[in-house]
């Protein structure tokens, strides 16, 4: 089960797929862990304004790969690396696609969990 978000940037509707696929497809293209990114940059993003404009270049990087990986589980047709499909764009504020991104890949999990709950009343029965 997936879960699709368009998002808008630079006034163009992007859309964006979280599965269970994603922390592979995100190991194996950058060889870090997808739960471990999102956290540091939740941790990131609550402790920076975006008028400071404090994110540091790692997190930066952090979500730019992230919002990419997402992008591209949904539109297997675009550029085949962060640098081809940003830019597409002119420069976009993180503080406003970070925290939809962040959103999405929370309402993937909890669908996920759901249905494994559901899966196991199913096989008690």
């Amino acid at each position: 089960m997936s879960i699709r978000k368009k998002i808008e940037i630079d006034e163009t509707k992007v859309e964006f797929k979280a599965s269970a696929a994603i922390p592979r497809i995100y190991r194996l293209k950058f060889g870090r862990d997808i739960y471990k990114d999102l956290s540091l940059l939740e941790k990131a993003l609550s402790d920076s304004k975006e008028d400071d404009s404090t994110l540091d270049m790692f997190s930066l990087e952090l979500f730019e790969n992230i919002a990419f990986i997402m992008a591209k589980h949904a539109n297997p047709d675009i550029e085949d690396t962060p640098e081809e499909w940003l830019d597409n764009f002119n420069t976009f504020s993180i503080y406003q696609i970070l925290p939809e991104l962040i959103e999405l890949w929370g309402l993937n999990t909890q669908t996920d969990i759901e249905a494994k709950k559901n899966f196991a009343r199913q096989s008690v029965k």
